[in-house]
């Protein structure tokens, strides 16, 4: 695996794949709040696994890939706005369209507020990663994403 998806940032291919993946795991646990309790493991593995190769592989490179048409019109999706938010929730959305209702929603509530504000926390601190990684450098890119994020620039 000589030179680099993108030459000019000196990126390993795998390390640019593996940070790629990141994104399509999120993907994954999006959606997996849509099945609560209405999906088997299995099944939804099986979904997970032919969800990622038909539809997010497309739309990820339609957008972040060379050459990708999305990419073309000079679309710029730091931190998977479009790649991961707009796919997986249709996704999600069709998909508990089709499971239908949850089969018991009278158990004990799930609320937590110490988890619910430690999650909010990891996903701010995550988020912040992914913007500036998004460039692909530690770059003035990078950083204007970062600041754009929180509403600085």
């Amino acid at each position: 695996m000589e030179g680099g998806v993108w030459p000019d940032t000196g990126l390993p291919p795998l390390v640019f794949a593996v940070f790629q993946m990141t994104f399509a795991v999120i993907g994954c646990a999006i959606i997996s709040g849509s099945i609560v309790e209405r999906m088997h493991f299995g099944a939804f593995t099986v979904f997970i696994t032919l969800w990622s190769l038909l539809v997010y592989a497309p739309i990820a490179h339609w957008i972040w890939g060379p050459g990708g048409w999305i990419e073309d019109f000079g679309v710029k999706d730091f931190a998977g706005g479009a790649v991961v938010h707009e796919s997986t929730a249709v996704s999600a959305l069709v998909l508990a369209w089709l499971l239908g209702p949850r089969s018991d929603v009278t158990k004990d509530p799930a609320h937590n507020v110490t988890f619910v504000i430690l999650g909010g926390s990891l996903l701010w601190f995550g988020w912040s990663g992914f913007n500036g990684g998004s460039a692909l450098a530690a770059n003035s890119t990078a950083a204007f994403c970062h600041g754009h994020h929180r509403g600085l620039a």
